[in-house]
């Protein structure tokens, strides 16, 4: 009979899934040990981080449109689809994650790779 040894923490492929669910997990698994020593848990809080702060200024340009006469009409179709779209890439993320595949997003995932070392 062999002896198991207790794992205890979140396997790599739950940080990194948990790292999706708003920025304040992904902050804590760069800052906390051991995960903020592994690369796939690095690039996966990255990556979180820098979609939430790629959805910032898109907000802010489609609340802008959004104001301007006869653009708002564009902002009424614009928002709902963009805003979407990044609802789907953070689930698309957030599943990969779960599943220990590293899924790089055009632009933030090579930004990720550049922060987490990967």
């Amino acid at each position: 009979m062999s002896e198991e040894t207790p794992q205890s923490g979140l396997t790599d492929n739950s940080a990194a899934g948990l790292a999706y669910v708003t920025i304040i997990p992904a902050i804590i698994f760069l800052v906390v040990a051991p995960y903020n020593q592994k690369p796939f848990i690095r690039f996966h809080a990255w990556q979180s981080i820098f979609l939430a702060l790629a959805w910032i200024p898109v907000w802010i340009v489609l609340a802008v449109v959004g104001v301007v006469p006869f653009l708002n009409l564009i902002d009424v179709i614009l928002f709902p689809v963009v805003g979407i779209g990044f609802i789907v890439l953070w689930v698309i993320c957030l599943i990969k994650a779960f599943n220990g595949q590293k899924f790089a997003l055009p632009l933030i995932g090579k930004f990720a790779e550049q922060q987490a070392g990967a």
